[in-house]
């Protein structure tokens, strides 16, 4: 039986957590705010966004991207913790982001509003470069949510939660994707964020079946970690890396005014036998 463990609790719909320089920063977007937690469950606001969804991305110079998706911007966060503008998106609904290891960024967005119960249209990934071009570099996604880079920057898989799959797309030298196809079906998972290990597993969280689950290429299930509230994002890390850490809330429904329950957000760990690897 997994020992899951409550590193941090009383927050609200928490997302997007990032192992980085010793410690998790993950996103609370009833809060919006961008927090960061030590190993002991001290905490620190590190920036201030209204933005719902609220993901972020790590630079390989150490500086934080920070996705404002009402403005259709990125944000990035200076050494002196001031925001500046690091590229303009477009039209809102930005929902997930990685940086690769070559500092280009990879941006998902939902083509409706699943708060206001449109009809489905399916969503998109866009490039944005260092110099801050953004362009569509993949679409057909019905809803994208967590992405990966693997180690060697090679690959981009992206979950689509609506179809229970983790695309792949080949990374060119350029930040084109190609070679689209389904790197796993996941049957009745429904896969929101996501990370990577060292095997090149992938391991990937779960709203509904409150779970996080590692799967391989294929799709075989090697490891499944049960919770008892809905697992929205999860990244590895700690000091062997071998650490999973979990965002996790009582999910209420997403055409509720209140899509998780007031103060259920907490971030959970548990110990794995695989350290991460790739980006996030």
């Amino acid at each position: 039986m997994d020992e899951v463990r409550t590193l941090l609790d009383g927050r609200g719909l928490v997302e997007s957590p990032r192992w980085h320089d010793g410690r998790l920063y993950f996103s609370d977007w009833t809060a919006g705010e961008v927090v960061a937690v030590g190993l002991d469950g001290a905490a620190e606001v590190v920036a201030r966004v209204k933005s719902l969804p609220l993901c972020t991305a790590w630079l390989p110079d150490g500086r934080l991207v920070i996705v404002s998706s009402g403005d259709g911007r990125l944000l990035r966060r200076e050494p002196d913790g001031s925001l500046a503008a690091h590229a303009e998106l477009g039209r809102p609904g930005w929902n997930d982001i990685v940086a690769d290891g070559r500092g280009d960024i990879y941006v998902n967005r939902v083509n409706f509003d699943p708060m206001a119960g449109e009809d489905i249209e399916p969503g998109t990934v866009a490039l944005v470069r260092a110099d801050g071009s953004v362009r569509e570099v993949a679409d057909d996604i019905a809803f994208p949510n967590g992405m990966a880079v693997t180690p060697d920057d090679s690959t981009l898989i992206v979950a689509d939660s609506y179809r229970s799959r983790l695309m792949a797309f080949d990374i060119g030298a350029d930040g084109d994707l190609s070679g689209r196809r389904v790197w796993a079906d996941l049957g009745d998972g429904v896969p929101d964020g996501i990370c990577m290990d060292a095997e090149n597993a992938v391991w990937y969280a779960d709203v509904p079946n409150q779970r996080c689950v590692r799967v391989a290429e294929g799709g075989e299930v090697l490891r499944t970690v049960d919770l008892d509230l809905g697992g929205f994002a999860c990244v590895l890390g700690g000091p062997d890396g071998t650490t999973l850490f979990v965002t996790a809330a009582e999910w209420r429904g997403m055409t509720e005014a209140e899509m998780v329950a007031p103060g259920s957000g907490r971030v959970l760990t548990v110990e794995v036998d695989v350290p991460g690897a790739g980006r996030p």
